[in-house]
């Protein structure tokens, strides 16, 4: 069995013993199914029975699963694939399938819940139009900022002193609007948020909203599953933005005025282990959130 957990920031992938870490991920406007293809274009050949590919840029609904089937059988021989959405994956191997809302935050957003037998799917939108407190969220409007301050738009020397090497960055970009920019806007988020942690005005502000807009999107992903803000339930948060505390207890301390019972967990696995689980036990579409295909004998 082989694992794809394929996000904005970069892909990884398990099979066995073997990890492969990969810098390509989805670029923006990119379909999961172009992304993997030139993510496994790039790494060396593996063979595997069944594979689950946890994909960002499903917004919460998966497409035919057949073509990616064929693409896994081209690369690695495959009989059968299951293609989920990846903050499926990323609710089962946190909270290992139990209650509860996994609030997962990469380059975008996606908040996954379930209550029984009700699953619920909330942002996930890309972008453009959501992923509101992710990694191209935060990064973007910082750096937007920090280049507004180097105009004399602004003073906060604090922040553009410590995006300094992200706005270096921004110079050095052929084009200013293509993939590579949204690439280093998700690159800019974790100096963002150690603006944040070093006092600087803007920043913090950035960190605060953001921390307030992903709070909204676990209690709507909660209320979504038929759960009420009377509940006592599980919570885990997870992603590169979430290894910043400050932001992390930002985001809980806007959750628990509205939930008086949540409880905070640590996420007990990330979307790799989510996927193997999944290939492993649910068997079955769990539409739109996990389609399976199998090739005929």
């Amino acid at each position: 069995m082989l694992a794809v957990d394929l996000g904005q920031s970069g892909s990884r992938i398990i099979s066995g013993d073997i990890l492969i870490n990969s810098l390509r991920g989805k670029l923006a406007g990119e379909p999961p199914l172009s992304s993997l293809r030139a993510v496994f274009e790039s790494i060396e050949k593996l063979h595997a029975e069944t594979v689950a590919l946890s994909c960002t840029g499903f917004r919460g609904v998966v497409t035919d699963p057949q073509p990616f089937l064929a693409l896994c059988n081209e690369f690695f021989g495959a009989k059968k694939v299951a293609v989920i959405d990846d903050g499926l994956a990323g609710f089962v191997g946190a909270l290992g399938g139990g209650d509860g809302v996994v609030l997962s935050i990469g380059g975008g957003v996606v908040s996954v819940g379930r209550k029984d037998t009700h699953f619920a799917h909330r942002d996930g939108l890309e972008s453009t139009f959501g992923d509101e407190g992710g990694g191209f969220w935060l990064g973007k409007l910082g750096l937007t900022r920090a280049l507004g301050i180097r105009q004399g738009r602004g003073d906060d020397q604090i922040l553009l002193e410590v995006l300094k090497d992200e706005v270096l960055a921004y110079d050095s970009l052929a084009i200013k609007n293509a993939a590579e920019a949204a690439s280093l806007a998700i690159a800019s988020a974790k100096n963002l948020l150690a603006a944040a942690d070093a006092g600087s005005p803007t920043a913090i502000a950035i960190r605060n909203e953001g921390a307030a807009l992903l709070a909204q999107t676990v209690i709507a992903t909660w209320l979504g599953t038929g759960g009420s803000l009377d509940d006592a339930l599980e919570i885990a948060i997870q992603g590169g933005p979430s290894k910043n505390l400050a932001y992390v207890s930002a985001i809980q301390s806007n959750i628990s005025r509205s939930f008086a019972h949540a409880k905070f967990v640590t996420a007990r696995g990330d979307n790799l282990d989510g996927a193997l689980w999944i290939a492993q036990n649910m068997l079955g579409d769990a539409d739109p959130l996990l389609r399976w295909a199998s090739k005929s004998a």
